[in-house]
């Protein structure tokens, strides 16, 4: 239940974070209503994995995924473009991420 959780909590922040480009500024109510919903859900599930793992380990497989995916959506879905460093940069992010996950004995499966 552990990455469930931690899965939902991902999800939701990538849909609380698409959302709030489409708040302009919080000006537009309902992309407002769903980043703090999301953003709700988010932290409340990011709040389970803490029982049983560090916060640095859960902090940073929660983040460094939020970041690639949100990246990916910049790119696909709103049409933005990301250099060579930056595609670098990502990926080196996501490596830190599988290396945690495989090969961390704090991380327990």
């Amino acid at each position: 239940m552990t990455y469930l959780y931690l899965f939902i909590a991902i999800l939701s922040e990538i849909v609380g974070t698409t959302a709030l480009k489409m708040t302009d500024g919080f000006t537009r109510l309902g992309p407002s209503i769903v980043t703090v919903l999301a953003y709700g859900v988010a932290f409340y599930c990011l709040s389970l994995p803490l029982r049983s793992l560090p916060v640095g380990i859960v902090y940073a497989i929660w983040s460094g995924t939020g970041i690639v995916l949100l990246a990916l959506i910049d790119l696909f879905w709103f049409r933005t473009s990301i250099d060579l460093a930056g595609f670098l940069g990502l990926a080196l992010i996501l490596a830190g991420v599988v290396v945690i996950n495989l090969f961390s004995h704090t991380v327990s499966h």
